[in-house]
């Protein structure tokens, strides 16, 4: 996978990095063309046989957070799973190593970790509603030109949205004071093109952000609003 330049996006996700009264938000877009390196190659041979025994094409997903939110137990259960085929999910594998090197590394991650979610219009609603619950004006004067940047370097009616989902123990936001994050990949497969937006809220408790200080003001013209400790619960359904 290799890392895009794209100096909207770059614009977009000094103004996703800022410090509120009581949490930090740290948000990013990134584009991935889809060609693949020597590394993807290699992870790509080494899933589709592992032990020597060939994969199937198609694996197993998990339910989207919309079976999971309206599941009274959570866990999606009667939802049919949809699937996704080995090259595709290394395509999303690829990403996360790229976006989240050298500290992490995603290659065993499994199918189950990801979901389809059911449209482009269903992740921008969910990521509208989380960032503006705690950006408020500071996020509503933003995406606009945050989604027209996406929808230029993507078409998002051309894509198919998944989102990662990992158990605590795989989650690069999972340390102390993560209170809630999220990470959508938008794939176009006729541009052979990934555009990965990933954020998270960080608590006061945190030691990243009490070693970077609070009060940081935005660089954007919009009046100041007050925050408290209710603004950067989690919201359930992006978890």
């Amino acid at each position: 996978m290799k890392l895009l330049d794209n100096a909207r996006f770059e614009a977009i996700n000094s103004a996703l990095s800022v410090e509120l009264e009581n949490c930090k938000i740290n948000g990013r877009i990134e584009s991935y063309s889809c060609k693949m390196a020597g590394n993807d190659k290699r992870l790509l041979k080494s899933r589709s046989a592992q032990g020597g025994v060939p994969v199937p094409d198609l694996q197993a997903l998990s339910p989207p957070q919309t079976a999971i939110d309206q599941s009274p137990n959570r866990q999606g259960e009667g939802y049919l799973c949809d699937t996704i085929s080995t090259k595709t999910l290394l395509y999303l594998i690829s990403t996360l190593n790229a976006s989240f090197q050298p500290d992490y590394d995603f290659s065993n991650a499994k199918s189950e970790e990801f979901s389809r979610e059911p449209s482009f219009q269903w992740a921008v609603d969910a990521v509208n509603n989380q960032l503006e619950a705690v950006m408020k004006k500071n996020y509503s004067a933003l995406k606009e030109t945050l989604w027209e940047a996406v929808n230029s370097e993507i078409s998002l009616s051309e894509c198919d949205v998944f989102s990662y989902n990992p158990d605590l123990s795989s989650d690069p936001y999972g340390e102390e004071g993560s209170i809630w994050s999220f990470n959508f990949f938008f794939y176009n497969k006729k541009m052979k093109r990934i555009v990965f937006f990933t954020c998270r809220a960080t608590s006061v408790s945190s030691p990243e952000y009490s070693d970077s200080g609070i009060g940081q003001e935005f660089d954007m013209d919009v009046s100041d609003d007050v925050y408290d400790t209710s603004q950067c619960r989690e919201n359930d359904m992006l978890m």
